[in-house]
């Protein structure tokens, strides 16, 4: 297969690396095979220090429209074994992109539907073109959340909405996605590739190891009770006042520049 042809693309402008998500013929439904890639290529950035900023995208009309129900209508009496080859890898995935120091910004537009609402939340930051719409849509073919989504969802909005939005598996669109707090930004469909290369740009001009700290902070925090998140954050301060860039924001700062970080 052609490299224009795989279920995933990279593509790399300086320290930014865009994961595109690539079967837009059925509006990025991920099989084994996207799911097997998508972790490949996790796998390949968290092992360059270089990469400051990742973008994960779909090609296409679309973001991602859930898994690609054809993998299980073509085999629906092992379709348990099945599901497994699809979601381990994916779940891979996602516990690498969550652990890395470079911020992860989900753009997304179109039908994001079932693991691609999963994969949205999983990234630090979300944009969305305000043609986006977002259905979780487990339950409508009676199958339960996967890829990190029960995770990610009740922590975004409370228990009981990310019941409704679950249970419901009712269609909502950007604007509502960002009134409860799960996009960062609401863009026109036309704007969203440039707007979300110069917030990628931002972050990788950022204290890309400050940034790791935070991000593991964060989404520890929830597992804490306060005296351990608070050891947390002094050992997490003490890890970033080691840091290149510690000492450049401090220096900056006190010249009233901007600050060169370097992301060391």
């Amino acid at each position: 297969m052609s490299e224009k042809n795989a279920a995933v693309l990279v593509h790399r402008t300086g320290a930014i690396v865009e994961i595109v998500l690539n079967r837009p013929h059925v509006l990025n439904a991920a099989n084994v095979e996207l799911a097997t890639d998508f972790l490949s290529v996790c796998h390949r950035i968290a092992g360059d220090p270089g990469v400051r900023s990742v973008v994960v995208r779909g090609e296409g009309k679309a973001f991602m429209a859930g898994g690609d129900l054809a993998e299980f209508t073509e085999n629906l009496d092992h379709a348990a074994e099945v599901a497994d080859t699809l979601i381990k890898p994916l779940n891979e995935a996602v516990t690498i992109l969550s652990q890395m120091s470079a911020p992860v910004i989900g753009s997304v537009h179109g039908a994001v539907a079932g693991a691609g609402v999963s994969l949205a939340l999983a990234c630090d930051l979300v944009l969305a073109a305000d043609n986006t719409k977002f259905n979780m849509a487990y339950s409508k073919i009676g199958a339960s959340a996967d890829v990190s989504g029960s995770w990610s969802l009740p922590r975004a909005v409370g228990l009981h909405k990310a019941m409704e939005i679950a249970l419901l598996s009712e269609t909502f669109d950007a604007q509502e996605a960002h009134r409860l707090g799960l996009v960062y930004r609401v863009v026109s469909s036309v704007e969203l590739a440039q707007e979300t290369m110069c917030l990628a740009d931002r972050l990788a001009n950022g204290p890309t190891r400050s940034f790791g700290v935070i991000k593991r902070l964060f989404r520890n925090s929830f597992d804490r009770n306060l005296n351990s998140q608070l050891e947390a954050e002094r050992l997490g301060f003490r890890e970033c006042a080691a840091t290149n860039d510690f000492k450049e924001g401090v220096v900056a700062f006190q010249q009233r520049r901007t600050p060169l970080f370097t992301g060391s």
